[in-house]
């Protein structure tokens, strides 16, 4: 790669690539710069550091995750309809942004970056759950299973499909979206 063309965009990329094949911790500088055919220096001309790089792509996945939750509570009717709304669209976002997801679902909190970023899906975490807490009192969702649960168990499907979904081809966000909203919120059984 030419550093007269490389962005700190496309740097990121690469980063972001490179660390979801090795890990964060395992990979270097050097590694980067081999990865790029650029040097360590060329790097740094674009991001001060390896963590910084780690930061802007935890930022990108979690930015896109709370854009969603803020548009789910601001729309007007049952918490169950802005719950799927979330649920929707964090898919929508696990698509756009696999691989930055992919690394924030990563993340065990061993350096100030990852724990800054478990404290923001926490955040998160909450929000969910907090519709679920809503979806409940209004007669929408099961009352025999703790809201917190049912939180993580629904967002344990989504966040799974970082495991098996590949973009190419197949299904889109939108068909991801119905089956995971069909199965979560009408469940498996068939009527009749």
């Amino acid at each position: 790669m030419d550093s007269a063309n490389l962005t700190a965009r496309g740097v990121l990329a690469v980063a972001v690539r490179v660390f979801n094949e090795r890990g964060y911790e395992a990979t270097s500088m050097e590694d980067l710069s081999r990865k790029l055919g650029i040097t360590k220096s060329a790097i740094y001309y674009h991001v001060p550091s390896k963590d910084e790089l780690l930061r802007l792509a935890l930022d990108r996945a979690l930015d896109g995750l709370f854009a969603v939750a803020q548009e789910a509570r601001e729309r007007t009717g049952p918490a169950i309809d802005k719950l799927e709304f979330l649920v929707r669209g964090s898919i929508a976002v696990l698509v756009d942004r696999l691989p930055f997801v992919t690394l924030l679902l990563r993340v065990r909190g061993n350096t100030k970056v990852e724990r800054d970023a478990l404290t923001r899906r926490r955040e998160f975490d909450q929000v969910v759950a907090e519709l679920v807490k809503q979806a409940e009192a209004e007669g929408d969702v099961r009352p025999d299973i703790d809201p917190a649960v049912t939180a993580r168990l629904l967002f344990g499907t989504v966040n799974s499909l970082i495991e098996w979904y590949r973009p190419r081809g197949g299904l889109g966000s939108a068909e991801l979206a119905d089956a995971v909203c069909a199965m979560a919120f009408s469940g498996l059984r068939t009527t009749g």
